[in-house]
C-alpha cells in the first residue's frame, strides 16, 4: 500500500489525537464488575445530598464552601468553584472542614463529634452550673442587655463639651463567616449604637 506524505501526516495526527483523548479521560466508561474498579456516578455519596453554600470559619479570608447534607447530616464539604475569593480552592485547614463536624472511632468510621456545641449554654452570675436555653431566650436576653448597657453608658459630649455620641462600654468583634456585605451592615449597626471598639477576628 502506497502512502503519500499527506496521508502519512493525516494518519499520524489522528493517532496522536486519539492517544491524547484517552489520556485526558475521554475513553468510554467501563462498567464496574469487581471491587476496586472504576466508580460509577451512582455510587457517589453526594448524589442525593442537598447542596448549601457557606463561608469557611477558619480564618478571615472568607472562602466559599459547598456543604452536602443528607437527612440532616453532613456527608461532604468542598470548595465552591463559583465563589470569587477561592474559586473552589481550599487551604489544608479548609479542606479538613469536614472533620469539624465528625471525629473517628476506633474502627476508623466517621461519627458526629460529641464535643461539638449544638445548644445554647448559659451560666448565671456566680453559678458553677451551665443551663440549657433556647435561641429565642438567648437572642432576647442579648438584645435587652445591649440596650440596657447603651442607655446607661451612652455619652453625648465629652468633658470638653465636644459632641461624641459614643458608648465605650460596648465592643464588637467581627466574624470570618460573614461576607463583606454582612460585615458592612454589622459595622453600620455598631456605629448607630455609638460603639467605638470595633475589631475583627482575622489575624493572618
Amino acid at each position: 500500500m502506497k502512502i503519500s506524505r499527506r496521508s502519512f501526516l493525516w494518519i499520524s495526527g489522528a493517532a496522536i489525537t486519539g492517544s491524547l483523548a484517552l489520556k485526558l479521560g475521554c475513553a468510554p466508561k467501563q462498567p464496574t464488575t469487581e471491587p476496586g474498579g472504576p466508580v460509577d456516578v451512582e455510587d457517589l455519596r453526594i448524589q442525593y445530598a442537598e447542596t448549601t453554600t457557606a463561608i469557611c470559619p477558619i480564618c478571615g479570608v472568607g472562602c466559599g464552601i459547598l456543604v452536602y447534607t443528607e437527612n440532616g447530616k453532613i456527608v461532604a464539604t468542598e470548595g465552591d468553584p463559583d465563589h470569587p475569593i477561592n474559586e473552589g480552592a481550599l487551604c489544608s485547614k479548609g479542606s479538613a472542614l469536614f472533620n469539624m463536624y465528625y471525629t473517628y472511632n476506633e474502627k476508623g468510621e466517621a461519627v458526629p463529634n460529641p464535643q461539638r456545641m449544638t445548644k445554647v449554654l448559659y451560666r448565671a452570675p456566680k453559678s458553677k452550673d451551665w443551663e440549657v436555653k433556647d435561641w429565642d431566650w438567648a437572642l432576647t436576653t442579648i438584645a435587652e442587655r445591649v440596650k440596657k448597657t447603651r442607655d446607661e453608658y451612652f455619652q453625648e459630649k465629652n468633658k470638653d463639651g465636644v459632641t461624641v455620641n459614643r458608648c465605650t462600654a460596648l465592643a464588637w468583634l467581627g466574624s470570618a463567616m460573614c461576607n463583606n456585605e454582612e460585615n458592612y451592615l454589622f459595622q453600620k449597626f455598631c456605629r448607630s449604637l455609638g460603639i467605638t471598639n470595633v475589631d475583627h477576628c482575622a489575624r493572618l
